[in-house]
C-alpha cells in the first residue's frame, strides 16, 4: 500500500487525495462533453462539478462521523481532519440535494443533468476506490485464500485494528488478525464494476430514453454492486442481517425501479428541451 505517493519538501501528496482529484477531473471533463451534447452551456458542468466536490466531500465526512459517533466524541479533531473516513452514500445524498437546489434556480430539471452525470458518476466512484486501495483505509474485504488476496499491512488502517474484536478475528491466534493477512481487495472489485457500469451507461446515453431513465439505471446498477460487495466486507449489521450500506443500496434499487416505471408512465412530466444557447454578438466578441 502507498498512503503517501510522494513528498515535495514540506508537501505530501496522499494517494487517496490524488485519486480523488483525478476522479473529479475526469468526471468534470465527461460531464462537460455530455452537457454540451445535450444542448446546455458548458459552464453548467463546471458549476455542478464544483458543488459535487464541496458537498460530496462534506456529506461523505459527515456521514462517516455519524457512523463512528463514539470515535468522533473521543477524538473530534482527529476524526474530522483524518485522511480517511469518507462514506460514499453520504456524499451522494448531500451532493444531490445541493445540485437539485442549484438547478431549480437555473430552471433546469434535475433529472436532465442527472442523466448526463450518470456515466461520469460511476467512473469517478471507481477511480476514487483506487485511492482507497492505495491508502489501505479500511475499505478492504475479509481474509481470503484467493491468489489475488492483498496485503494491507502498510495501509493507514491496519487489519489487526480493523478486525479487532470481530468474529473474524476469533479464528486467529489471540484473537488478532496479522496485518499481513491476504484480504479481498474490494476497492479494486468496485473499481472494475464501476468501469463496467460506466461503459454500459456511456453506450446507452444516446438512446431515446425519457429524461431520468439513465439516472434510475445508475441507481439500480450502483445499488446492486454495493449490495453484493458488502457480503465480503466487515461492516456492522443494522437490520435483517444487512449492513447500513446494503439497506441504502436496496433503497436505491427500489427508487430506480419505481422511477423507471413512473417516468415511462408519465413521460410528459419529465420532458425538457433546452433553449438554444445564445451566441455573443459581434460587438461582444473579443477581438
Amino acid at each position: 500500500m502507498y498512503p503517501e505517493l510522494l513528498k515535495l519538501g514540506p508537501l505530501t501528496v496522499y494517494s487517496y487525495g490524488f485519486m480523488l482529484a483525478v476522479s473529479f477531473i475526469v468526471s468534470s471533463y465527461l460531464l462537460t462533453k455530455e452537457v454540451e451534447r445535450k444542448g446546455l452551456a458548458a459552464n453548467i458542468a463546471s458549476e455542478v462539478t464544483l458543488l459535487a466536490i464541496i458537498f460530496g466531500i462534506a456529506g461523505s465526512k459527515l456521514f462517516s462521523l455519524l457512523e463512528n459517533w463514539s470515535d468522533f466524541l473521543a477524538d473530534p479533531f482527529g476524526m474530522i481532519f483524518s485522511a480517511g473516513g469518507l462514506t460514499f452514500y453520504g456524499g451522494l445524498i448531500l451532493a444531490i440535494i445541493a445540485i437539485a437546489v442549484f438547478l431549480k434556480r437555473k430552471k433546469i430539471p434535475f433529472l436532465y443533468i442527472a442523466d448526463a452525470s450518470s456515466p461520469s458518476l460511476a467512473l469517478a466512484y471507481g477511480i476514487g476506490r483506487i485511492g482507497c486501495h492505495l491508502a489501505g483505509d479500511g475499505d478492504y474485504g475479509l481474509p481470503t485464500t484467493l491468489p489475488w488476496g492483498t496485503n494491507y499491512q502498510n495501509g493507514i488502517v491496519k487489519p489487526s485494528q480493523m478486525f479487532y474484536g470481530s468474529d473474524i478475528a476469533k479464528n486467529f491466534p489471540n484473537g488478532i488478525i496479522p496485518d499481513n493477512t491476504p484480504l479481498h481487495p474490494t476497492p479494486i472489485y468496485e473499481f472494475l464494476v464501476g468501469l463496467i457500469i460506466f461503459f454500459i451507461l456511456w453506450q446507452l446515453r444516446k438512446k431515446d430514453y425519457h429524461n431520468g431513465i439513465l439516472f434510475m439505471m445508475y441507481f439500480i446498477f450502483t445499488g446492486f454492486a454495493r449490495f453484493f460487495v458488502e457480503f465480503i466486507r466487515l461492516n456492522p449489521l443494522l437490520l435483517f442481517g444487512l449492513s447500513e450500506a446494503q439497506l441504502i443500496s436496496l433503497a436505491l434499487i427500489i427508487v430506480g425501479i419505481f422511477g423507471i416505471f413512473f417516468i415511462n408512465k408519465f413521460p410528459e412530466k419529465f420532458k425538457f428541451i433546452p433553449a438554444p444557447i445564445k451566441q455573443p454578438s459581434p460587438k461582444q466578441k473579443v477581438k
